[in-house]
């Protein structure tokens, strides 16, 4: 089974966020602030490069029960709904939980 990874630099998000989104993303002063934002709970990981330490905010729960939540730590309900049925379209056994 092949897995698609996605790596992004957050570092930068707070120039241009704004613009298109419509609010203010304040300036990461650390990596797990951005992870701590990610709009959909599960999301919430990233791996240390160097020591293969896994990060998780919330928690594998959501993740291991194929749940998109919405993350109370960034509350965009229109991003959020709008990413969830993205997933949901990709992978339809994910389940959205209001």
């Amino acid at each position: 089974m092949s897995v698609n990874v996605e790596v992004r630099n957050q570092a930068r998000v707070h120039l241009w966020y704004e613009a298109k989104f419509g609010s203010i993303y304040p300036p990461l002063k650390k990596v797990t602030d951005g992870i701590d934002r990610y709009l959909i709970r599960s999301t919430c990981l990233g791996v240390d490069a160097c020591t293969g330490k896994l990060y998780s905010t919330h928690g594998l729960s959501d993740l291991l029960n194929n749940r998109l939540r919405m993350n109370e730590l960034n509350p965009r309900p229109d991003l959020f709904m709008e990413k969830a049925a993205s997933y949901q379209a990709r992978w339809p056994w994910l389940q959205r939980v209001e």
